[in-house]
């Protein structure tokens, strides 16, 4: 595990990764952040990854495929992570266990002890959709203590959210 330091043109790049159950709306997110408006997607084998600049700072962002077959190598993309994106279909009560049992399994492993995490509760332009106060609820995210962590609503399809994610983002990466 060394730094991400690119010395072609002397830039820190800050390592994100983009993790939830399949479906929930990562790749979406990834180019919203980066194109800022909605793009066509299919379902992601393996990964994606992009750099996302934001007022100078420069975010490597890896989105990971989230189906089940998939998310058994999740812990091989964790090493230099600086911020877990862990994105939750609000819409998805049923897997919405799933998704806690994988958020507390990653926030346990050693790679990402020093990890900020931010919770994107997407699809929130849906009727009967989760709050993200609901979500933080089930997550139990107030029992995490180990790592500073942010929730967010947000609607992938639109961009609503976004913004405010990166910002947060940003505050994270000069805080450390």
């Amino acid at each position: 595990c060394g730094s991400t330091f690119d010395h072609t043109c002397s830039v820190f790049q800050h390592k994100v990764i983009i993790v939830g159950l399949n479906n929930a709306g990562k790749t979406t997110i990834l180019y919203q952040f980066l194109t800022k408006e909605a793009v066509h997607t299919t379902p992601t084998i393996g990964s994606n990854v992009e750099e996302i600049i934001v007022r100078n700072s420069h975010f490597m962002v890896w989105d990971i495929g989230g189906q089940e077959s998939l998310r058994a190598s999740w812990y091989s993309y964790y090493c230099n992570t600086e911020i877990v994106i862990l994105v939750v279909d609000s819409t998805d009560r049923e897997r919405l266990t799933l998704t806690k049992e994988e958020l507390h399994r990653m926030l346990a492993h050693e790679d990402l002890q020093n990890a900020s995490v931010l919770i994107l509760a997407n699809k929130q332009d849906v009727k009967g959709s989760m709050t993200a106060v609901e979500i933080s609820q089930f997550l139990t995210l107030d029992s995490i203590t180990t790592h500073t962590w942010h929730v967010q609503a947000c609607c992938a399809l639109t961009g609503e959210g976004l913004p405010a994610s990166l910002d947060w983002m940003k505050s994270q990466v000069v805080a450390n």
